[in-house]
């Protein structure tokens, strides 16, 4: 049995055994970055005295609600107090220290938590014999606010380098829990996926994982010019200037997050992202598909991957075609670097199903092959692509963005917020996606059970998990071909 009562470098936590997992929540890995430390580097937490209950997950970070009610449960409690991670461990005491994985959510920089049921961390832990931690981060203008140039200690990529703190944490501390500090593998799904893009490129995160895991999300950012017009927008609406910028660190955080909301109205950014990672000379100092290209996450092995219609989960096909939605101007955001955009553009059916095979294509689908390609010249790579259906569901008749990730954690209980009930048959799929997760994390290659899966290179082999799994290689290669990767 595994001891639940363990020591870290700043106190006791008392976890808890819950389903024949080891378990601990809400501890915390930052200090609160609230007051004075509103826009500020990550620091370390402050240690305490006697033994911290670790048995309910910490606050979400301060987030824009919609209706994410498929993700599960109800509004949970939020706060600027958020930076808080949660470990799951097998039941059972190991002999060696085992692999570790880090789960970086999703949700466009601005919403998630590292807590959501679909992100439960029991069955990969038990299954696998690994150690799962889920993280928390600073999300929208508290995480991705371009500050740095104000000086006063301000940090632009605040939300990145809690990621990095984080990793640090577990870097100091998971040996406590039967973690193998040097064994670690980030995962992560759209924003969580782009931030691993970027940590691979922060030279802050260097050493601090050994291998990653690219869900639906590759190379991101956005330039200082462009995220410097952005932060003098939300100074304005907030009222602040550079000759009382220590309003910012009182003003109450539900005027900061309607101000961004102010911002992007006045924007027109539509679907895009707000906030994500700045280019801002220091943090994140190159473009991540640059620098990876340069060698900068040189021996980092990655598993990266997408579903077949990412862009259904946001233009969903039963809605009738808007023109509102331009496809030019959507390419010409999605792939500034692409010479034939309008004919790229032209070259899709002018319905919802066209604008969202889109999105598809050219801000997932593409990014994700040009990743692959930067990183194989350094590490081994392994593409997947996930085209699993549910024929007779509304929205899952689609391989929507971010379903897959309910395959990985085996969590599929988690779906009937979206009215649906797998079958016996996706069960099944659920353990074979997993155990190629916990491969990779274990050996640093993803493995399926009575299949050969090559590394990505010269023949493009990508392992299509569908209700058959097989290995296709350069699949849709002419459209491929179309995209300029």
């Amino acid at each position: 049995m595994r001891e639940l009562q363990v020591q870290t470098k700043y106190g006791k936590v008392q976890g808890e055994l819950l389903q024949g997992a080891s378990v601990w929540k809400g501890i915390p890995y930052a200090k609160p970055p609230v007051g004075e430390l509103r826009f500020q580097a990550p620091t370390q937490p402050e240690s305490w005295d006697g033994i911290r209950q670790a048995t309910e997950f910490g606050p979400e970070n301060i987030q824009p609600r919609h209706d994410s009610e498929w993700m599960g449960g109800q509004k949970p409690p939020e706060s600027e107090d958020s930076l808080y991670l949660n470990i799951w461990a097998p039941e059972k005491e190991s002999s060696h220290p085992l692999p570790v994985m880090v789960w970086i959510h999703g949700g466009s920089f601005v919403t998630g938590s590292g807590s959501l049921p679909v992100y439960d961390g029991t069955q990969l832990a038990v299954r696998g014999d690994v150690i799962v931690v889920t993280i928390n981060y600073r999300l929208g203008p508290l995480g991705f606010l371009h500050m740095a140039p104000l000086g006063e200690g301000y940090v632009s990529n605040a939300g990145l380098l809690d990621q990095v703190a984080a990793l640090q944490w577990v870097k100091d501390n998971i040996t406590a829990f039967g973690g193998d500090p040097n064994q670690v593998t980030v995962f992560g799904e759209s924003a969580g996926s782009m931030s691993i893009a970027a940590l691979m490129a922060m030279p802050a995160a260097k050493g601090l994982f050994q291998r990653a895991i690219m869900e639906s999300g590759a190379s991101q950012f956005m330039p200082a010019e462009q995220a410097s017009a952005l932060r003098e927008g939300m100074l304005k609406v907030l009222g602040v200037d550079r000759d009382n910028l220590e309003k910012l660190n009182s003003i109450p955080v539900e005027q900061i997050m309607a101000a961004a909301e102010v911002v992007k109205q006045q924007s027109g950014a539509g679907m895009a992202l707000l906030f994500q990672p700045v280019l801002d000379g220091e943090t994140l100092p190159q473009v991540p598909l640059q620098a990876v290209s340069e060698g900068s996450a040189k021996d980092v092995s990655i598993l990266i991957g997408t579903t077949l219609h990412e862009g259904a989960l946001f233009i969903q096909p039963h809605v009738p075609y808007s023109k509102d939605i331009d496809m030019v101007q959507g390419v010409n955001f999605m792939t500034p670097d692409l010479e034939n955009r309008v004919a790229i553009a032209d070259s899709y059916p002018k319905t919802a199903d066209g604008q969202a095979q889109v999105m598809t294509d050219m801000f997932f689908w593409r990014s994700a092959l040009q990743y692959a390609a930067a990183q194989q010249q350094h590490a081994p790579v392994w593409m997947y692509r996930f085209d699993w259906v549910m024929p007779e569901h509304p929205l899952l008749k689609r391989a929507i963005h971010s379903i897959e990730m309910f395959f990985v954690f085996n969590t599929l209980d988690a779906l009937k917020f979206m009215k649906a009930e797998p079958d016996e048959a996706a069960k099944a799929l659920a353990l074979k996606v997993q155990d190629a997760w916990i491969a990779f994390a274990k050996d640093g290659k993803p493995s399926v059970a009575g299949i050969k899966w090559p590394e990505y290179s010269k023949d493009r082999a990508t392992l299509i998990f569908n209700h058959e799994i097989e290995v296709v290689h350069d699949p849709e290669s002419s459209k491929r071909e179309l995209l300029g990767v």
